[in-house]
């Protein structure tokens, strides 16, 4: 989906007054706080010359879980009724980073990083409200989700695509993506 300069993007306040307004529970918003930081310290990092939208960065790491308290409660893909949520309240660009916050899809590896990518993965680093290793996420996703055989391998095959993403996004950053990660805890 091609995007345009004109494309709303909520202010980090009116990012809280929706996580209000939705009735996002108060952990699930301090893991939201906390993706955004590890978010902000990939973005803040990035090489000179590198394109990326803060304000998007921040708005896609808040929002990213803005359905999840209802979706909890109703057992609903909160990636899809969060991107639909923020279609309909006008915000296309941040819906497709809350889309694709658990699955990225149509992942270039070779081409220039992009906002969603950064999302996806600083949620990874982040188990509830404390950042983590790749490693220490799987194990927590595989306990908390991982039910049945298939759903292991789903993770796992996640994770080999978080993995990669990491690697990508190391690229374009001047220190090293744990270390500025590390630099925020």
């Amino acid at each position: 989906m091609k995007f345009n300069k004109t494309d709303k993007i909520p202010t980090k306040t009116e990012c809280e007054e929706l996580m209000a307004k939705y009735s996002m529970l108060p952990n699930i918003i301090e893991h939201s706080l906390q993706v955004m930081r590890v978010a902000l310290a990939i973005t803040d990092n990035l090489k000179d010359g590198v394109s990326i939208n803060r304000d998007v960065v921040i708005a896609g790491a808040l929002l990213h879980d803005i359905t999840k308290t209802k979706a909890l409660k109703k057992k609903e893909d909160h990636a899809a009724t969060g991107g639909a949520l923020l279609r309909e309240l006008g915000f296309p660009r941040i819906a497709e980073i809350v889309e694709q916050h658990v699955i990225l899809k149509n992942l270039n590896l070779e081409g220039k990083i992009e906002e969603k990518e950064i999302v996806n993965y600083a949620d990874k680093r982040v188990s509830h409200d404390k950042i983590v290793t790749l490693e220490e996420r799987v194990s927590d996703l595989m306990q908390r989700y991982g039910k049945t055989e298939e759903m292991r391998n789903h993770i796992l095959q996640n994770m080999k695509t978080v993995i990669a993403v990491e690697h990508k996004l190391n690229s374009f950053m001047k220190v090293d993506i744990n270390y500025a990660i590390k630099e925020i805890s």
